[in-house]
Formats: C-alpha cells, structure tokens, sequence
C-alpha cells in the first residue's frame, strides 16, 4: 500500500497581488502507518501531522487552524508557514553588495525584516504544480522581482512527501535572473503529546541539538558576527535536556525560552541528523535531518501569555494556543547572513544559473522500548 493523496477546498483567501479572492485547496498525505499530513496552498502551510502514540491512540501533533480567516489573523505568528524569500532577520532591513545598497521593507517595528516582509512566502498563494502519489505535493511561487526590496525574478518551488517509514519530507528549490539572497524555512509549531497539550505537554518533552555553537545575538535578535561555545551553558543540548527544566533557567532572561540558531552539519555534506524531540510518555519522538547549516530552536515565546491577559489565540478544535506550549525546529542558513558576508557564515546569496536546493526531514517514531502493561490504561 503506497500513501494516498485527497484533496479537498479549505477555503477562500485574498490574492495579496491581485487583491482577488482565490480558492485554497487541502491536500492531505496518508501513509499505511495511520499517519497523514495537510498543508495548505495559503503558505504552502503545513496544517496537520496526525499520528499515533504508543497505544495507537492518533493525535494531530501540530498548532494549525480549522480556517483561513484565523491564518490570517495570527499572521505574526507565522503558523506552519513557508518562510522567505530570506527566512529570519535582517539587520536595518538593507544589506549592500559592492557598491550597491539594497533596501527592504522592514516589516518588525519598522527596524528591521523578519521571515520575508510584510508579504513573505506565507501568505502568498501556492500554484499547485504537481500531485502524485510517490512523489509528494510540489507547490510553486514566483516571487517578482523587486518584492520587499529584493532584486531578481526568483522561481521557488516547495515539495512536501511523506513516505510508510514516517518521514515528512520537505525539498525547496529555487532559480533567479538576477543575484538574490534566498534563505527558506518552515515555520511549524509542534507538540508531540498533541497541539493542544500546551505547557505541561512541551516540558515533558526532551531535546536533543548535535550543536557546539550558537549564533551570538543583541538585545535585538540580531547577529553580532560572533559564535558562542554552548559548553556549560542552557544551549548545551548535545545529550537529551527535559525542556521543562531548561526553561526554567530563562527566567532571568531578556529572552524567555530558547529562540536560536544552532550551528549544526559542521564538517558535514548532505543530509544529516541533526536534532531530536521525544516526549516520553505518549512514546512519539521526531528526528530532524538537514543539509543546511543552521537550526532555529522556538519554544513559541511569543504566542499568548494568558495568564498576563493577553488575547487567546484560538486554533484547531477550539484550543487555546500558548507560550511556551509547542516548539519549531527551522532548518536555514544563519540570520542576517546578507550582513555578515566577510564572517564565518555561508552565503545566501543565489546567482542566474544556480539552483537553491535545502533539503529536511522529519521523521516521527514511536518509541516503545518503556511500554508496560501498568502503563496501558
């Protein structure tokens, strides 16, 4: 049995290009494991990761929305988006080249880019270029020249596969007439004990990152072109960390949870692992495979802080998302790296005749080894 593809309309959104209202359409991956995935033409979001537990038990595993109208209200948030054209920060939102200066749109307090602008990736509307079976949902956007600041017609397509080992795939192509920085992600918030499990579910969680290095940061977020060793500090994640514990540790902090580039693959080519979460007592874990050089870790710092009366954010059967409920594992190239060219930070720059290629996959597994009748209610 191969994984079967349905599709199905999710609703109407409004074409920021042409102000048109556009059909979006569903398409959901179900593999023979009982496990399935849907991601959205909107973004080219990712909306739902069902899977079951240790006890067979199925639980969508990922923050997402019933609607459109809720997407488009938690746009700041960015749920299960595809991030770009330059995923993360950019410092002033200008980087220059030569003599050349280029200036962005700076879409966060009118300081600096984040994720793409005030119209990045995720919220434009997907073409659908292919459906098949074996071979996953490509979708397809062109990205016009000159867009939040960006030079160059640049062509991107994003593949989504799922496969009966339980690996979600995503592959992120791309082609430019003109030199461009391009640095794509995913935004997907996850919480293995279920989407809706909120804060005592993600700190039941542990964390494995194969990092010795973070990417130093201001008060800002952004790059200061230095690294940080992560020995005997809260990064330090290279063996299994309880994430309820490592939180408590930001009390003290200007940032309140893990919001950082991790440099990982170092010395490596390919497709490699280089993270895992678990969460011991549904028996679900998820590996993170990359060829890119950095992974953003998010314990959702953001989201709403009810408890301080913030306004709940209220997604899929009716849950109320919250801070530090779920977490983002974002595979890129370092942030502002259009700044810091003469660093230790790849480029990002994609020339005419090149091909962007970032390659994840996350592959979700039960882990059963602990399982006991006393367990099994």
């Amino acid at each position: 049995m191969s994984v079967t593809i349905t599709e199905e309309i999710f609703g109407l959104a409004k074409n920021p290009f042409t102000k048109v209202p556009e059909m979006v359409r569903r398409f959901t991956m179900t593999n023979q494991n009982k496990m399935s995935v849907s991601v959205i033409q909107l973004g080219a979001i990712i909306q739902s990761v069902c899977m079951p537990d240790a006890y067979e038990k199925i639980e969508d595993v990922c923050l997402g929305f019933d609607d459109i109208a809720s997407y488009v209200n938690a746009k700041h948030a960015y749920i299960g988006g595809t991030l770009g054209r330059v995923a993360n920060r950019v410092a002033n939102g200008s980087y220059t080249v030569g003599e050349t200066k280029y200036e962005l749109t700076k879409n966060f307090k009118d300081t600096y880019q984040l994720h793409g602008g005030f119209v990045g990736f995720d919220s434009v509307i997907w073409e659908v270029a292919r459906k098949s079976d074996i071979m996953g949902i490509t979708f397809k956007h062109v990205s016009p020249d000159g867009h939040e600041g960006y030079p160059g017609n640049l062509t991107v397509t994003v593949t989504y596969w799922l496969d009966n080992q339980n690996r979600l795939g995503i592959r992120y192509e791309a082609f430019t007439d003109k030199t461009t920085p391009i640095n794509l992600s995913n935004h997907a918030y996850f919480n293995l004990a279920g989407h809706n499990a909120g804060f005592k579910g993600l700190a039941e969680h542990t964390v494995e990152i194969a990092s010795k290095r973070i990417i130093d940061t201001d008060d800002d977020q952004i790059p200061t072109g230095e690294f940080l060793d992560v020995d005997d500090t809260v990064f330090d994640m290279r063996i299994p960390v309880l994430i309820g514990d490592r939180l408590k540790q930001f009390d003290n902090r200007l940032i309140k949870g893990y919001d950082n580039c991790f440099v990982v693959n170092e010395g490596k080519e390919g497709v490699n692992l280089i993270g895992k979460l678990a969460h011991p007592p549904s028996g679900r874990a998820m590996e993170i495979y990359s060829n890119q050089p950095g992974l953003q870790f998010y314990t959702a710092n953001n989201l709403p802080d009810e408890e301080k009366g913030d306004t709940p954010m209220i997604g899929k059967e009716c849950s109320h998302y919250r801070k530090h409920g779920s977490f983002c594992v974002e595979t890129e190239k370092f942030p502002d790296a259009v700044n810091h060219q003469n660093h230790d930070f790849p480029s990002i720059f994609l020339n005419p005749n090149e091909k962007y290629n970032h390659e994840v996959i996350y592959k979700f597994v039960v882990e059963q080894s602990w399982k006991c009748c006393c367990n099994n209610k």
